[in-house]
Parts: C-alpha cells; sequence; structure tokens
C-alpha cells in the first residue's frame, strides 16, 4: 500500500542501499505501519528491511513525528485505515 500511495516501486523499499528522500521517506512509512498497524517487532522489521533494530526504532520516532503536520497525518491515517480493512 505504501508503494502505491508514494508511488516508490516496492523493490526500491525493500532495496537495502541508500536512496533519494522519497524512497526513503516510502520505507520508513512502511516500517512504522509494519510496527504500529501489523505489530511487528523492530527486530522483525528490520531484517525484512535488511536494516539495524535501531534503523527501524529511528524510522517510527521519525514518521511519528512528522504526523504533526496535519495534511501528512491525514495521508498516514488513510494509509493505516486501508490496512486495518484489510486484515477484516
Amino acid at each position: 500500500m505504501v508503494s502505491r500511495h508514494s508511488k516508490v516501486p516496492q523493490p526500491l523499499i525493500f532495496s537495502r542501499s541508500r536512496c533519494r528522500i522519497g524512497t526513503a521517506r516510502a520505507r520508513q512509512l512502511a516500517m512504522y505501519l509494519s510496527h504500529v498497524i501489523l505489530g511487528e517487532t523492530l527486530t522483525a522489521i528490520g531484517i525484512a528491511f535488511g536494516r539495524d533494530r535501531t534503523t527501524v526504532s529511528y524510522a517510527c520516532a521519525l514518521i511519528e513525528d512528522m504526523r504533526d503536520d496535519p495534511d501528512f497525518d491525514a495521508e498516514v491515517s488513510a494509509i493505516e485505515l486501508a490496512l486495518q480493512g484489510a486484515g477484516d
């Protein structure tokens, strides 16, 4: 869902290489949602994304801080609702 929403190809989101800010943000958002909505551990997310647990923790904190922006929060909320609906 994050890939479609951000228009970043899924392979780039899971790429181990460093990338442009838009791709990095999409990856950080995907890690955040994996933790918050899907309840995955930071370690499990790190393994899935080829990152360290502390990198996942940083991504979650960054996205949480960015949610202070009402427009960004609305985007994230819409993705969260879609993910929660997909699990029903």
